[in-house]
């Protein structure tokens, strides 16, 4: 359990290191219906990454392998996904903006101040499950843990882990937000607007350091 869990650690860190989802999350905070909308996406996030991991995780559990180690193909899939990580990490460097370069965020965040809680739900869980970034973070999170070799119990627990790892960026401004929103709205606007301007960077760093390890992680079980 302790070994899984510690592989999942950079995983799920990696899913909550997510500036856009963290900016919409910002820009919900900031608008009229700032607490229904921001619940229902922080909502949306957390069951977007569980179905992925959970899925992924009972798919890859019985064909594992067995007592003598994980099966070579949870390797080669680990190595696949790492590749995948490093070439979104290259992505997103060469995306970046360049000095006195205007940073754009996506078209549907204009419109994002007034959105409902059910459409703030669905974007949760598609930033959360269908982003290339984060469904490769979570797929390999999900193997980990189906290769990790836990019961049922286990199985349950390090879902959980993750999710509430990957989950906690979208979820402390929220949650934040709901305790104190007058004292928060400065801290957050200037934290929206680093974001903004720091995405592609923190993002191609934080790729490639969990690709590497990825690989790293997939050739040694070879």
């Amino acid at each position: 359990m302790n070994e899984v869990i510690g592989d999942l650690l950079p995983l799920a860190l990696g899913v909550a290191i997510s500036p856009v989802p963290i900016i919409a999350v910002i820009l919900m905070l900031l608008a009229p219906r700032a607490r229904a909308a921001s619940v229902a996406f922080l909502g949306g996030w957390l069951v977007g990454i569980a179905v992925v991991v959970t899925v992924v995780a009972l798919v890859v559990d019985p064909a594992s392998g067995d007592e003598d180690g994980p099966a070579t193909w949870v390797s080669w899939t680990k190595l696949a996904l790492g590749v995948v990580a490093v070439v979104l990490a290259v992505g997103q460097w060469r995306g970046r903006p360049r000095p006195g370069d205007e940073p754009h965020l996506p078209g549907w965040m204009a419109a994002i101040d007034s959105v409902t809680p059910a459409r703030a739900a669905g974007l949760g869980a598609l930033l959360s499950a269908l982003n290339p970034k984060n469904l490769t973070l979570c797929l390999a999170g999900g193997v980990a843990i189906g290769g990790g070799g836990l019961d049922g119990a286990g199985t349950t627990v390090a879902v959980v882990v993750f999710t509430l790892l990957g989950g906690c960026s979208v979820g402390v401004p929220v949650i934040s937000y709901l305790v104190a929103a007058d004292r928060l709205r400065g801290p957050l606007d200037e934290l929206r607007a680093w974001l903004t301007v720091h995405n592609a960077a923190v993002m191609s760093v934080l790729l490639l350091v969990i690709g590497v390890s990825l690989v790293g992680k997939g050739v040694g079980g070879l």
